[in-house]
């Protein structure tokens, strides 16, 4: 049984990611069924409940409003639609709801709107997820209060890469709010974002980061860089899609009780790359057409994967 630890340094987590591939995930895989059925796969739903004008800089989100992308700005969508949007997922089969909104961090008027809804899900009986940007400890309570159950804050890369894709929030900030969360109660869904000219060391040392967590995040995304015309990463080169799955495999060992979900960047990966970093440990999907403002897989595309696993979504 692989058990947890927390002292994990980047030079042990480099050593995991380039393992030779084959010995690599036969162990993520045989760690993942230690503690996870192997053809079950937990489905969640995202929705933008407030959309662009973010004051943040961050060099990949078409949303902030520091770049010229075309995206139009949208007001916090009220409690009913959100309620409605939240039926819709869970008649898809989603068990998960996340709501995330282009804020630095909220105003406690706005956290108090986002509770509402937060209260209104939860009463359908679906996993609550929020991602609002920074709070403060007394608005992660008041959300703990609402029954929200995980807040989604990523730390997106490494500290030392960090400056190069935010200036407008610092590295502790993101591991404030993170650690006022869970101080609240609220479980953490917390990754990063691979692709964006890092180095494998600097993939490295944002699993390490998040594998000195304790616990450990409940849930773990790792995202795919999509690349949006107008924001300074359109134009990178393409990620290898073996280092992506060398990375889940990696999360899967330094991290092994954690829900490690392949979120965005889906819609460009074949269905080899899904049946590989779904064998890898990662055990979490986005369903639907649309992440936020970026496309996502679809229903089609999810179902004929789905079938040829032989797999089946967590109820």
């Amino acid at each position: 049984m692989h058990e947890p630890r927390y002292d994990w340094t980047i030079d042990e987590v480099l050593a995991v990611i380039e393992r030779p591939f084959h010995d690599l995930l036969a162990d993520a895989h045989g760690c993942h069924v230690e503690r996870f059925r192997a053809h079950e796969i937990e489905a969640a739903k995202l929705l933008s409940i407030k959309t662009g004008g973010c004051p943040e800089d961050c060099a990949y989100c078409p949303q902030s409003a520091h770049h010229d992308n075309g995206l139009k700005a949208e007001p916090l969508m009220k409690t009913a639609e959100i309620l409605e949007a939240a039926k819709e997922a869970k008649a898809e089969g989603a068990t998960r709801f996340c709501m995330g909104a282009a804020w630095r961090e909220p105003s406690d008027k706005q956290l108090d709107q986002v509770a509402e809804s937060v209260s209104a899900v939860a009463e359908l009986g679906m996993e609550t997820c929020v991602t609002l940007g920074m709070l403060t400890d007394d608005q992660a309570g008041r959300l703990a209060n609402a029954g929200l159950d995980f807040y989604n804050h990523n730390l997106d890369t490494a500290p030392d890469f960090y400056g190069e894709i935010i200036t407008t929030r610092t590295y502790q900030e993101r591991i404030d709010t993170l650690g006022a969360c869970r101080d609240a109660g609220i479980a953490l869904c917390t990754g990063g974002i691979v692709g964006m000219g890092e180095t494998r060391r600097q993939r490295a040392s944002l699993l390490t980061q998040l594998a000195q967590l304790d616990p450990h995040p409940e849930s773990v995304p790792i995202n795919l860089l999509i690349q949006v015309e107008g924001t300074p990463m359109n134009g990178l080169p393409e990620f290898p899609p073996l280092e992506l799955v060398r990375t889940i495999a990696a999360a899967r060992l330094v991290m092994p009780t954690s829900v490690v979900r392949l979120s965005a960047g889906r819609a460009s990966m074949s269905e080899e790359l899904h049946a590989l970093c779904l064998h890898a440990g990662a055990s979490s999907i986005f369903l639907g057409e649309r992440l936020l403002t970026a496309d996502n897989a679809g229903e089609d595309a999810d179902q004929a994967i789905l079938e040829q696993l032989d797999t089946a979504l967590k109820v």
